[in-house]
């Protein structure tokens, strides 16, 4: 089994979980190799950077930090051991998830845990994800986004002759 360590500011004394979520915000993990950049697949993911993302701006919560992982090809160093769950319980409390690549199996454990797992083609800074994801919040979100919301919080959810 592969363990987590988190790394996070912590202002007012120790914790071992995922801090609070701001009020209205969403909680978003990115992949990450360089700490710059969404540039890994889920399971080759050294880290996941968490972001709480609001209207007006986001904030860095932790940082996820894993050892055993799987290379980009997705070939792993010890079959036998589990590289899934410990980043998908590490995640929960996530709304969503940027990365390049998921596999069939993860995915499905993600969406499981109410992640909403979202692949990008290409490496992109993790600013430019996180002021597109903003931008999307400030707009009309779509369907998928809007039911992540609402599930958050961060959005009431409307009557249903209200909606589009």
């Amino acid at each position: 089994m592969i363990a987590a360590r988190r790394l996070s500011l912590v202002p007012d004394g120790v914790h071992s979980s995922a801090p609070k979520r701001k009020a209205g915000a969403l909680r978003v993990a990115i992949a990450t190799q360089d700490m710059k950049s969404l540039d890994a697949h889920f399971g080759s993911a050294k880290r996941f950077v968490v972001y709480d993302v609001s209207l007006d701006d986001w904030k860095l919560v932790e940082v996820l930090d894993f050892e055993d992982v799987s290379d980009q090809s997705g070939k792993h160093r010890n079959e036998d051991v589990d590289r899934i769950n410990p980043k998908v319980k590490a995640l929960e409390g996530c709304h969503l998830l940027f990365c390049l690549a998921i596999g069939g199996p993860s995915a499905a454990r993600v969406v499981s845990a109410k992640i909403h797992p979202i692949k990008v083609s290409d490496p992109q800074l993790i600013e430019d994800v996180l002021s597109r994801t903003r931008a999307m919040l400030r707009t009309t979100p779509p369907p998928w986004l809007r039911k992540v919301l609402t599930e958050a919080g961060a959005i009431e959810k409307k009557p249903f002759d209200e909606e589009d």
